[in-house]
C-alpha cells in the first residue's frame, strides 16, 4: 500500500533508527565444530565459515569434556582470523555448566550460547555470572530455541536481557519433542521458524536456522537455506565443512541484488530531490521501506567485503 501524504513530503518520512536495519557483521554460515576434536578445530581456521560455534555439549561425551574445554580454550588463544567464534556450553544444570563458563569468561569467545534456553531466567543467570567471573565482560550470549516451551517463551527470552545477541534454532531436537518427522519441506518446524524470526526481529536479535542433518544431499541443504533466506533467517547453522559454500553463496546478497539495491537508492533520491516525492524503477513504485531493505542488503555486502579482506 501506498500512503501518498508521507511520499510527498521528505520531512514526512519516517526516521527509521539504523539499529533497525540489520548492518551486523555476517552470519551467512555457521558452523558447528567438535571441540573434542583438535584436528577439526585446527582446520576451522582455514574455513570459509563467517561463525564458528565450538560445541561442548551434544558434540562431546561426558568423558571428553573437560579436554574439550582445554582445546577449545587453546584453540581461541591462538585464533581463527576473521571468524566469529562462539563457544556453546553445557547447561547450568549439568555437571559442567559452570566449569564451562569458568572456563571462558576471559578468553577470547565473542559468544556463549546456551543450549535448551526456556526461560528469561536462563539467559539472566548466566549474565550475572559472566559478569561476577570477568566485571570486564564483553561477551555476547546466544540462546538455543530448541524447545516446544522456548517456542512458547520467545518474547521473554528474546527480551530477556542487553547481552542477548542471538536466537540458534535447534530443529532437530524439536521435531525429536513434537514427535514429528522431519520432511523435505519442513512443514514440521514452519511455526515455530516463523515465531522465531517474528521475536528476533522484534527485539532487533540476530537469528539462524538450524541445520540439514543430509550430508549428501545438496539440492535438499539448498531449498532448506532459500526456505530460511526467504523467511527472514540471517543464516544457516551448518554440521560439516561442504555446506559452507553453499550456505554463504545463499544467505549473500548476490550481484544482481546488490544493484538493483544502488539502482532504487539513486532512483529515490533522486525523486526527492526533484521534488516528485514518487520514485518508479522497472515500472514499480519506491517507497521508504525499499530504501530500507535496500541500505540492509548494500551494508551487508560491504561487511562480506570487508570480511573477505581481513583473512
Amino acid at each position: 500500500m501506498c500512503y501518498f501524504y508521507f511520499l510527498t513530503d521528505p520531512l514526512l518520512l519516517p526516521k527509521i533508527p539504523l539499529a533497525m536495519i540489520n548492518t551486523s557483521r555476517p552470519r551467512r554460515s555457521v558452523l558447528y565444530m567438535p571441540g573434542a576434536n583438535t584436528r577439526a578445530l585446527e582446520k576451522a581456521k582455514s574455513l570459509d565459515a563467517d561463525s564458528l560455534i565450538l560445541d561442548l555439549e551434544d558434540a562431546v561425551a561426558p568423558d571428553a569434556k573437560a579436554q574439550a574445554r582445554k582445546n577449545i580454550a587453546l584453540a581461541l588463544e591462538t585464533g581463527f582470523g576473521q571468524r566469529e567464534c562462539i563457544v556453546r556450553v553445557n547447561s547450568l544444570n549439568t555437571p559442567w555448566g559452570l566449569d564451562d563458563l569458568k572456563a571462558f569468561a576471559h578468553t577470547k569467545a565473542d559468544a556463549i550460547l546456551l543450549p535448551k534456553v526456556e526461560s528469561a531466567s536462563q539467559i539472566q543467570a548466566v549474565a550475572k555470572l559472566l559478569k561476577e567471573l570477568n566485571p570486564a565482560n564483553t561477551i555476547k550470549i546466544w540462546a538455543m530455541i530448541e524447545t516446544p516451551m522456548a517456542i512458547f517463551k520467545l518474547a521473554e527470552i528474546s527480551s530477556s536481557h542487553p547481552l542477548l545477541e542471538a536466537l540458534v534454532l535447534g530443529t532437530s531436537d524439536l521435531v525429536k519433542d513434537l514427535h514429528a518427522r522431519h520432511t523435505p519441506s519442513r512443514a514440521e518446524t514452519h511455526t515455530a521458524l516463523s515465531l522465531a524470526v517474528l521475536a528476533a526481529r522484534a527485539h532487533h536479535l540476530c537469528v539462524l536456522d538450524g541445520v540439514h542433518l543430509s550430508l549428501d544431499d545438496e539440492q535438499g541443504l539448498r531449498e532448506s537455506c532459500i526456505q530460511g533466506r526467504d523467511m527472514g533467517f540471517d543464516g544457516k547453522t551448518l554440521i560439516h565443512p561442504k555446506q559452507i559454500t553453499l550456505a554463504n553463496a545463499i544467505f549473500g546478497p548476490s550481484p544482481a541484488e546488490i544493484d538493483e539495491a544502488r539502482q532504487k537508492i539513486a532512483a529515490y533520491d533522486a525523486a526527492i530531490n526533484s521534488g516528485a516525492g514518487i520514485a518508479v524503477l522497472n515500472g514499480k513504485l519506491i517507497e521508504e521501506l525499499h530504501i530500507q531493505d535496500a541500505k540492509r542488503i548494500l551494508a551487508l555486502a560491504n561487511a562480506i567485503e570487508k570480511l573477505l579482506k581481513t583473512d
